[in-house]
């Protein structure tokens, strides 16, 4: 026959005691969660952590009342306050995606402007590509500290000051604080096969922009044909043929026809 305290020891090894039951199971891992809590855990940076003006401690999140550091530490780590931890996070992810503006407005820069800037700009043919190419040279000599002019092109459909021209397109110039400059150029493929072709040089000795661009020759076209159209058409000859010539004498007939001159006053 088995006794009642060798019932209750089934499963125990000798001189280990009995087995635990599902409540001291309970009270052991509330225990060792505790500790490890108070191990881990900063109650100075918790939000919902909160002691009354009774000396309790509540959790804000859980609406919950605890006796002590230890038994709230308990509780965050128990399932109901994990719940509203994942609730909270949730609620407050949707919040932050309706509050998002659909899309962020970069703003420009507003400064100050001191005018235009000096420029020069020249006309070049290349003998041996047959091509035609400018030559712009701006002056900034008050630009910004640290900073460098910029270049980019814009078609005619681009801008708003002339009437829309697609044999045209326009290269601006902008350094801060100088105004923005364009120039009206032949709207021709520009040619940057080589570094002599097209390239650009900032000196911040002298503060001058440089910029070179070459037009590309169309295929099947004379050489230079459709830069120079765009420049205004064939150069006329130099009139040096008609420098110095003096226009022909009325013919004879016309000098029968005409009535002597008055005579002197007396």
């Amino acid at each position: 026959t088995m006794s009642f305290m060798d019932a209750r020891d089934v499963g125990s090894k000798v001189g280990g005691g009995g087995v635990a039951s599902a409540q001291a199971s309970a009270i052991d891992r509330r225990e060792r969660l505790r500790r490890l809590a108070l191990e881990t855990i900063d109650l100075a940076k918790d939000p919902y952590f909160m002691k009354n003006h009774l000396g309790s401690y509540e959790c804000k999140l859980c609406l919950t009342l605890h006796s002590n550091e230890g038994n709230y530490l308990a509780h965050t780590q128990g399932k109901r306050h994990q719940q509203n931890l994942a609730k909270r996070a949730a609620r407050d992810a949707a919040d932050l995606v309706v509050a998002a503006p659909a899309h962020t407005k970069i703003q420009p820069r507003r400064t100050a402007k001191i005018g235009r800037p000096g420029y020069r700009v020249t006309k070049q043919f290349d003998p041996r590509s047959r091509q035609r190419s400018l030559l712009f040279q701006i002056d900034y000599p008050e630009i910004e500290q640290g900073g460098s002019p910029r270049y980019r092109f814009m078609s005619a459909y681009e801008q708003k000051v002339e009437a829309w021209d697609k044999r045209y397109q326009y290269i601006i110039f902008a350094a801060e604080p100088y105004e923005v400059v364009a120039f009206k150029v032949p709207n021709v493929d520009i040619d940057k096969a080589g570094r002599d072709k097209f390239f650009t040089h900032w000196d911040q000795d002298l503060k001058t922009y440089t910029c070179q661009i070459t037009f590309r020759r169309s295929a099947g076209a004379a050489p230079g044909a459709s830069a120079s159209r765009a420049f205004g058409g064939a150069i006329p000859p130099p009139p040096s043929a008609l420098m110095g010539a003096f226009p022909p004498p009325p013919p004879s007939s016309m000098m029968m026809n005409v009535p002597p001159p008055p005579p002197p006053p007396r």
